[in-house]
């Protein structure tokens, strides 16, 4: 891997909007350092594009730390490209070499779709979440965590659950465009805490069902959205979600 700055090819997908046909255009780039982010490169891109006249590249950026889920991007066939457990924002240049062509896309599935270029509509998390991912009933005011006796493994578990960010890597990644491991996650963090029982039945069963309602494929079992999940969210938490809802449609 050189150490050196670098020239690389860049083939982007460009779509004026939801209706109109999109497709891949090539872009060169120059002394492009390798400590620079991924969002950096494309900064300087559209910089570039800015200057000449050109209309910039539309992409979804937030914190740039890891933490908004916002950084979307399909980057040479791997959701927020080739590093597992990281974000886009937190993919450096250096994973690449000098010379090398990067295909970057949008996520790809239909309860996702293209707003412009690399940017993709995902309100539909926004109605799930809507739906029950929440503690609505007033438990009081807040207590000393010791004061609620929670097992550790349960614990570690449900901060794990919550570690999930929303970006949708799991959808892009799946080839059913799956949202069981992001709704999963979401039930899973309040099913395993105290303060999430009073609505835990009603919230798995309306999270699931909005879920399918917005469109998004049955889980395929093929784990993929494990590995490219930038925040390592388990399949556990599908087997958790499943058994919620089943219980949930029992009583």
């Amino acid at each position: 891997m050189s150490t050196g700055n670098m020239n690389l090819t860049l083939k982007i997908w460009r779509q004026k909007n939801g209706k109109e046909a999109g497709n891949l255009v090539s872009y060169q780039v120059k002394d492009i350092s390798p400590d620079m982010s991924f969002l950096e490169m494309i900064d300087v891109l559209n910089e570039q594009l800015i200057n000449k006249g050109d209309e910039s590249i539309a992409f979804d950026h937030d914190c740039r730390e890891g933490i908004c889920g916002m950084c979307s991007m399909f980057i040479n066939g791997r959701a927020h490209g080739p590093k597992e457990g990281i974000t886009t924002c937190q993919l450096h240049m250096r994973s690449f070499k000098d010379g090398d062509t990067i295909v970057v896309e949008p996520w790809r599935a239909a309860s996702f779709p293209v707003i412009k270029d690399l940017t993709v509509d995902r309100s539909a998390f926004d109605r799930i979440i809507a739906k029950g991912g929440y503690i609505s009933v007033n438990t009081g005011n807040a207590q000393d965590a010791n004061n609620i006796p929670i097992p550790k493994t349960e614990a570690d578990a449900a901060f794990n659950a919550a570690a999930c960010i929303g970006c949708g890597a799991c959808v892009a990644t799946c080839k059913n465009s799956s949202a069981m491991l992001f709704v999963a996650a979401k039930i899973s963090q309040f099913a395993l805490l105290p303060q999430g029982q009073v609505e835990r039945e009603t919230r798995a069963l309306n999270m699931v069902n909005q879920m399918d309602e917005e469109g998004f494929g049955n889980c395929t079992n093929t784990g993929a959205c494990e590995v490219e999940c930038p925040k390592g969210i388990s399949l556990e938490n599908i087997a958790r979600m499943n058994r919620e809802f089943y219980l949930a449609n029992i009583k």
